[in-house]
């Protein structure tokens, strides 16, 4: 919660519309997201990033979003899915 405590949501939407590539954005706007009701948004996301970047990119995306899955909770179908996902755009 901490990283999202000074961002501008509108602001930070539309930086992550603007350029579906640009990593920062979409982690920025993920963190509000995921306790805003847009869970599956924010994974499909990251997860559609993970698939274009490498190296440290690719890294820090899959870092936000284990962070993610564990605010969501493992019991929850999005997170199922959404590991899913990420194991497949990684292999």
């Amino acid at each position: 919660m901490k990283r999202t405590r000074d961002v501008d949501l509108q602001a930070a939407r539309e930086a992550a519309a603007s350029d579906p590539s640009d990593v920062d954005a979409a982690l920025v706007v993920a963190d509000p997201d995921v306790p805003g009701g847009h869970v599956e948004d924010a994974f499909v996301r990251l997860i559609d990033l993970v698939r274009v970047t490498a190296d440290d990119e690719r890294e820090r995306i899959k870092t936000r979003l284990l962070d993610l899955f564990a605010v969501v909770g493992n019991h929850d179908e999005r997170v199922r899915k959404g590991r899913t996902s990420l194991m497949s755009a990684l292999f």
